[in-house]
């Protein structure tokens, strides 16, 4: 019987997707408290830390990512309505983004085409290959968008959910640490730095240090996915012929 069997107990867990599901929202959990803990310290980034954690318990019990997906799929499902739930944040601060609109889409422009052509330049002066290069182009976007741009392109849709993670990763742990050490207090340019270079992770960062900040990020991500997808394109035409 299973139950005198403990591996075998395992091996049927293992398989159904409530137990990943579980174990992915088990470790979140753990993580947030952690991150609220050390009061929001961008290095207790719970992104960061449950990524890890689960990736290490995958590889110590065997598990594909198929497996592991079929029940974290539930997770990714609640995206888009997360996505889409921004509008609220976005609705009640009208007034504030409505007043900034013109340095706002100055600061768009400027940080799209600065975070596509620097990793473009810096992958070539690297030797990068140029499918590799082709999927960093996208990598400041959500994951959804920056695959889809990397397909079109030439590049690797799986790639560029990588560097999107690591990107998103990235900027919400410098970015506050920057932020106050270039002395920048207003909290609508440092939501809007955060959410036009890190999309959604960095999106969730700034709602953890201000709902002005996080509004703005999430504004800055809405508009900078959409003006990356007209952008990358032509940058692929242009500098990786």
């Amino acid at each position: 019987m299973i139950s005198d069997n403990p591996f075998a107990l395992w091996v049927y867990l293992s398989q159904t997707p409530l137990l990943w599901l579980t174990v992915t929202l088990l470790v979140y959990a753990a993580t947030d408290a952690l991150s609220q803990a050390t009061g929001r310290h961008p290095l207790a980034n719970p992104v960061l830390h449950a990524m890890w954690i689960i990736g290490v318990f995958l590889l110590l019990t065997g598990t594909s990512y198929q497996t592991y997906f079929g029940g974290a799929q539930f997770v990714h499902f609640l995206l888009g309505p997360a996505t889409v739930a921004l509008a609220v944040p976005l609705y009640e601060n009208r007034r504030a983004i409505v007043a900034a609109i013109v340095p706002m889409l100055l600061a768009l422009i400027v940080g799209s085409i600065t975070a596509i052509l620097s990793v473009v330049w810096l992958a070539q002066l690297a030797g990068l290959p140029d499918d590799v290069v082709r999927s960093l182009a996208p990598k400041s976007v959500t994951a959804g968008v920056a695959m889809g741009i990397a397909e079109s392109i030439g590049g690797d849709p799986s790639f560029a959910a990588v560097a999107v993670i690591l990107t998103g990763i990235i900027g919400a742990i410098v970015v506050t640490p920057l932020m106050n050490r270039l002395r920048i207090s207003d909290f609508r340019a440092r939501g809007f730095a955060l959410g036009l270079t890190s999309h959604g992770i960095g999106t969730a960062r700034a709602f953890q240090v201000n709902a002005i900040a996080g509004a703005f990020a999430g504004i800055a991500m809405s508009l900078n996915a959409l003006l990356t997808s007209l952008l990358v394109p032509l940058a692929a035409t242009l500098l990786l012929r």
